[in-house]
Parts: structure tokens; C-alpha cells; sequence
């Protein structure tokens, strides 16, 4: 993969990389539409990442479909595929790991996941020394993710630029995710009560506006204080006794600070449980 790359770089191709665990659905391929558009090349892993599971957290389990992952790359134009072994990555010795420190691996999923962002900052590192592209493309489900990956590559000097992309949702609601695959029918139809109790928070922010009868906007029935509407939230998702929330946070978008009055420009998170699958959506002021 690297003496590809080189090669390509020689020839004064941009790269565009969109890395994946695989088990690929459209919020994928919305990336790696972007990727196409934007680049000469485009490149995108799949690798299941042990080091970003925790005991308990179903890494042998993961779905795995590489064949069918392949049809899908190509139908949206990925020029390589690159998908290296677990013994590639993480051979015997392996013995260096990157570590994002503060507040921004220390709340919601690095306190739910401990040890999940040392994982990933890794992977994505290792990631980013193989393929070494100009552009590398994630999507905003993942926010807290996004937001540490900007902060190794801003601390480490990574040449690569990150391009965020908006979080896709599924036709019912639900945000899409590898991981809607273990969800029952039933559990399914419950967690859409997350998406909507996000939409109905936004409608209640102080920045949602309300098309009046004249054709003009106006304010609507606001709440200012972010932890009423937190509540407002949880209490949206109680009503679902199939979900059980983990946690609700209003950060700053660009520093994920919790904020304690809502403004334009802030990101509500939340993740829950439909049954044994752990869920997260968010949605931005």
C-alpha cells in the first residue's frame, strides 16, 4: 500500500481515505461519494480494530462481509481497498499506542468505553502513515470521535486534512450504524424514540424558529438552560421502557465543553441502549 501511494504521488495524484471497520451501509458510501468527487484517488480500510473494543464489547462478534463490503467500494468508484490482517497491524511485539489526553477523551464515550480512544487515535495514526492521503473523511455520528482525530492530527502535525461529513439517518429515523444489524424488529422500533426526542430538543432551542401563519419566522417556546433540556430528553426517552438512556451532554461544537446555556453552534449527543446494542445520535444547534 505504501509503495502504491508513493507511486501515485509521484504522479501528482490527490488522495482522498475513508477508513471503515467495514460491514458498510449508506452513510459509508456518502463518504466515499465525497472522497470521489473531491480526489484523483480514493482509498478506504476495512479493519475490524481490537484495540477499540473492551472486554465485553463484541469484537469477535462484529460483522464482517468483505466480499460484499468490496461490491459496494466499487459501485461508488474506490479506486484500493486496503484490508491488512489483525497480525499486520498489532504484530506479537507491538508496543506503542497514542493517547489524546483532557476533557475530550475523558466524557461520555471515553468514560463509557475506557480505553476506546486510545484505540482509535492509534489506528487511525497507523492508518494515516500507510495510506498517507491529502483528505480523510468521517462522519459527524461519530462526534466525539471526529473531534479527537482533529486534535492527534492538529497535535502530531499530520499532513492530512479532515473533512467531516453530516451524520446520515436511516428512512425511519434511526442513524445509521453497523451495529443496527443486532437490533430486533422490535428494539428497532423502539430506539427510534432517540431521533425524535433530538428533533423535538432542537425545536425547543433557542435558535429554532417557527414559520408563522404570515409567512414569517418567530421565536419558538424556547428553553435557554441546557440541563432542562436534558431532561426534557431523558424524559422523552423513559417513555420507551425497551431503551435505556447512558447519558445526554450539550457541548460546545468546536471545544466539547458541556455548556450550561444553550447557543448556536452547540451539539446535543446522546447514547442508549435498545436491548444489549449500544446506541449514539446527535444532532447541532
Amino acid at each position: 500500500m505504501q509503495k502504491l501511494m508513493k507511486e501515485l504521488r509521484r504522479k501528482g495524484k490527490s488522495m482522498g481515505f475513508v477508513p471503515t471497520m467495514g460491514a458498510l451501509h449508506d452513510g459509508h458510501m456518502s463518504l466515499m461519494r465525497r472522497a470521489r468527487k473531491e480526489n484523483d484517488a480514493v482509498v478506504t480500510s476495512i479493519f475490524v480494530n481490537p484495540t477499540q473494543f473492551g472486554p465485553k464489547e463484541g469484537f469477535r462478534r462484529y460483522p464482517r462481509n468483505l466480499k460484499k463490503d468490496a461490491k459496494l467500494c466499487k459501485s461508488v468508484g474506490v479506486d484500493y481497498i486496503f484490508a491488512p490482517s489483525v497480525e499486520e497491524m498489532y504484530p506479537e511485539d507491538y508496543a506503542t499506542y497514542i493517547n489524546v489526553e483532557g476533557h475530550l477523551t475523558g466524557t461520555l464515550e471515553g468514560k463509557a468505553r475506557p480505553g476506546y480512544f486510545r484505540g482509535v487515535a492509534t489506528i487511525v495514526a497507523k492508518l494515516f502513515n500507510i495510506v498517507q492521503p491529502d483528505r480523510a473523511y468521517f462522519g459527524e455520528k461519530d462526534y466525539q470521535q471526529l473531534l479527537v482525530i482533529k486534535k492527534m492530527v492538529d497535535d502530531l502535525n499530520l499532513p492530512v486534512k479532515i473533512i467531516p461529513c453530516p451524520l446520515i439517518h436511516e428512512k425511519d429515523g434511526l442513524a445509521m450504524s453497523s451495529r443496527n444489524v443486532y437490533l430486533s424488529p422490535e428494539e428497532r422500533r423502539a430506539a427510534l424514540v432517540l431521533s425524535r426526542a433530538l428533533k423535538e430538543s432542537v425545536k425547543v432551542s433557542p435558535h429554532s424558529f417557527l414559520r408563522s401563519k404570515s409567512g414569517g419566522t418567530a421565536p419558538c417556546q424556547s428553553v435557554r438552560v441546557s440541563e432542562k433540556l436534558k431532561n426534557k430528553i431523558k424524559e422523552m426517552i423513559k417513555q420507551e421502557p425497551m431503551v435505556k438512556m447512558d447519558y445526554v451532554e450539550i457541548c460546545d461544537g468546536k471545544t466539547f465543553e458541556p455548556v450550561k446555556r444553550i447557543r448556536k453552534g452547540c451539539v446535543i449527543l446522546l447514547a442508549a441502549k435498545a436491548g444489549k446494542t449500544r446506541l449514539i445520535d446527535n444532532i447541532k444547534i
